[in-house]
């Protein structure tokens, strides 16, 4: 994971949208003091630090290496430790609460992860599914069109690129009750936001979907919007929750 990669997180974590999306995400776990919460995929900790404070007993799991020693370096007496979503390393029904952000469009498996969700869970435990469906970028753009061949090229370049539409059939699937489903759509204008926008042309790009010269001119035209205050994207962002029976 490459420290721009983390900067840019870092950009997004803070903006108020993710904040009230992760403070939800508390909410739906629904943890007493003291609950055993698994945070996978957990990046540099900003999650599992926020649970701590809520009284909760969270471990951060992730894949990236890199980043398990930022969340070390950053959060300090906390717990991290380096995992697979499918291969977690808790007995079973060990937790009481189990959290995945953004995680899930990076399987390819997801139906695997569930699995695992629900074996680590007690009964009565909780799972929180957050994360963004990739075909469902919306971009302010002189050229709509180009623009969706865009974000659909880059979604096919995510291993599981509508997982998030899935959540809660992913849940029912598993054996979970008391599924929920909500969205909440996050609105980014920021000018430091830039990159987000721009690695949907880069990824367009990469998959051969679009010409270099389409791919710089869409760029310098959001770049050129970033700069005046016109940058618009939109991000819709699905949660589910489930209880383990």
């Amino acid at each position: 994971m490459s420290n721009s990669l983390i900067s840019l997180l870092d950009r997004v974590d803070t903006h108020p949208g993710p904040a009230a999306l992760r403070a939800r995400s508390y909410e739906l776990l629904a943890l007493a003091a003291g609950s055993r919460v698994a945070d996978v995929g957990c990046g540099t900790g900003r999650a599992v630090a926020e649970m701590a404070a809520l009284g909760a007993d969270p471990v951060g799991l992730d894949v990236d290496a890199h980043m398990i020693e930022e969340a070390r370096s950053r959060h300090p007496g906390l717990d991290f430790r380096r995992a697979d979503a499918c291969d977690l390393p808790f007995g079973d029904g060990e937790l009481a609460g189990y959290r995945a952000d953004k995680v899930y469009h990076d399987l390819a498996d997801p139906e695997r992860a569930v699995a695992e969700a629900r074996r680590v869970l007690a009964p009565g435990g909780r799972i929180v599914l957050v994360g963004q469906d990739w075909d469902t970028f919306v971009i302010d753009a002189d050229d709509p069109a180009l623009t969706r061949v865009m974000v659909h090229a880059r979604a096919d370049t995510i291993p599981s690129p509508h997982a998030a539409r899935r959540y809660r059939t992913l849940l029912v699937d598993a054996g979970f009750t008391d599924v929920t489903a909500e969205v909440r759509t996050g609105v980014f204008t920021d000018e430091a936001l830039l990159p987000m926008v721009t690695g949907v042309a880069e990824g367009a790009y990469a998959a051969g979907a679009v010409t270099r010269r389409q791919a710089d001119e869409w760029i310098a035209e959001q770049a050129e919007r970033a700069r005046r205050g016109r940058l618009f994207l939109a991000v819709p962002m699905f949660l589910s929750a489930g209880r383990r029976p």
